[in-house]
């Protein structure tokens, strides 16, 4: 595995996943500290197992099946799908539009609901395993899909981008089952922020590839466009500012 293919398809895979392990992390420590931990573990290893059949069925069809110049040009589109999503989020967080994502009161939101909803404790806790299990398939998802774009350009790349997510999975549990608490002193929205550009940038340029366009200098053009896009971005926050100093608060989860 070269350095080009760890920091094509690992090092994003990586930061992307870890995003969304730590969001699924707090609604599984919610439950956990809330009702016990065993229902909570088998949902998320339900979920998990679950991401796993997506991630080998999807991305051994794509890598096997699928022609180079349409591979290249799905990958792109799915890739622009979630980057624009991501980015588009973070602009309206920054500009004050929109909430900024708060992972200690999304998790005293998800104590309250688990705790109104009550337990009884010789019975296995259907609602705990189901919470865990859609809170960890949902925001897994994005992580399948991520590691399925990454690693479309091969099985080197595939297995790049699938240790890249191993990884961030690996460290945020370890970090959140050490600390039991949310990990509210990780940069998620800067993070998110810079997510949603890497991977619209990697959009624009696979997309590219899989119309035909040829790249200056091939794939040495990624940083350019991702420094276009940040920089179209921040000024994209400023303008926001100005023209609304007040801001529309309201959740985020929500938009």
């Amino acid at each position: 595995m070269d350095f080009g293919t760890l920091a094509i398809a690992a090092t994003p895979s990586f930061i992307a996943s870890a995003v969304e392990f730590v969001e699924a992390t707090t609604i599984v420590l919610a439950v956990g500290l809330t009702r016990g931990w065993r229902a909570p573990l088998a949902g998320s290893a339900l979920a998990a197992l679950t991401l796993g059949v997506i991630v080998a069925t999807l991305g051994v069809a794509l890598i096997t099946v699928v022609p180079e110049h349409l591979l290249l040009g799905l990958v792109g589109t799915l890739l622009l799908t979630f980057g624009r999503r991501w980015l588009r989020k973070a602009v309206l967080r920054f500009a004050g539009i929109v909430a900024l994502h708060d992972e200690e009161e999304i998790y005293r939101r998800e104590v309250a609901e688990l705790r109104a909803q009550g337990l009884k404790r010789t019975e296995w806790d259907w609602v705990g395993m189901v919470v865990a299990y859609k809170a960890v398939l949902l925001e897994g998802i994005e992580v399948a899909f991520i590691v399925i774009a990454f690693g479309a350009a091969g099985a080197a790349a595939m297995n790049a981008a699938v240790v890249g997510a191993v990884a961030a999975g690996i460290i945020v549990i370890a970090l959140a089952a050490a600390l039991r608490h949310p990990l509210t002193a990780v940069p998620e929205n800067w993070m998110k922020f810079g997510v949603g550009a890497m991977l619209t940038a990697f959009g624009i340029f696979w997309f590219g590839e899989g119309i035909g366009a040829e790249w200056p200098g091939d794939a040495a053009s990624i940083p350019v466009i991702l420094g276009v896009i940040l920089a179209t971005s921040w000024v994209s926050v400023q303008l926001l500012r100005g023209l609304l100093p007040e801001g529309a608060r309201v959740e985020a989860r929500n938009v």
